[in-house]
């Protein structure tokens, strides 16, 4: 099966260059290539999307402006003539970053690692449930939603709590949060994401999730309330 790809850069060169690059790799199918974010757009919401090739500084909207706006994300490859931008793609879980120009030996590599994500996301048994990849200790890492816990803040990583323990995530509770079905997560503090679904008792300062008082900002309460309510 191959992945449905759109290559988005404002330069028309570089544009042409990356789709030709798409266009010749077996496992790879072009769908589109845009030089604005406004398009893209249009086009993930419409059609089914699973790796994008994305520039960054491009007018009006960047790439990841782009990517803020959207509430379901494909796979990202970042295409870029600066690295300064490299750390900052870590917060949007990108598979790559590719510095241009871009050679076919790199572009196949990061190609490479996206098939593998893709694959390792088809093999997981339905009776498991949904399920998020993340990286930690250099490994790309399953996490089935229902066994997390709950998510915090840890510097400049979160920590994950799931049934089976925690594992450390280079990533930005924002960009983490994006990955969660807002319907069973909510962030419920700066520094606290939870799972609705195992809280057990709330009161206006506290959540307990098992024997964890997780702390709930000010007018939390209320927002926990009604998700709890809409779980039922």
């Amino acid at each position: 099966m191959k992945l449905n790809c759109v290559v988005v850069d404002d330069s028309t060169i570089h544009r042409i260059t990356i789709a030709k690059l798409v266009n010749e790799h077996p496992d790879l199918n072009l769908i589109g290539d845009f030089s604005n974010a406004s398009e893209t757009r249009a086009c993930i919401l419409h059609k089914d999307v699973d790796l994008l090739f994305l520039d960054i500084e491009m007018p009006v909207q960047t790439g990841f402006d782009l990517l803020d706006g959207l509430k379901t994300r494909p796979q990202i490859i970042f295409v870029s003539a600066k690295s300064d931008y490299a750390l900052k793609a870590f917060d949007y879980a990108a598979i790559d970053y590719l510095h241009k120009p871009v050679t076919k030996d790199r572009f196949n590599k990061a190609v490479q690692k996206a098939i593998e994500l893709h694959q390792m996301r088809k093999e997981v048994p339905e009776e498991e449930g949904e399920f998020i990849f993340v990286k930690s200790n250099l490994k790309n890492l399953k996490i089935y939603i229902a066994r997390i816990k709950w998510v915090e803040a840890f510097g400049d990583y979160i920590k994950i709590i799931t049934d089976e323990g925690s594992h450390l995530v280079l990533s930005t509770m924002k960009s983490f949060e994006a990955e969660l079905p807002s319907d069973k997560f909510l962030r419920v503090h700066k520094s606290y994401i939870i799972n609705i679904e195992r809280v057990q008792r709330f009161n206006s300062k506290f959540a307990e999730i098992g024997t964890t008082q997780i702390p709930l900002s000010r007018n939390k309460k209320e927002d926990l309330a009604k998700a709890i309510n809409n779980l039922q």
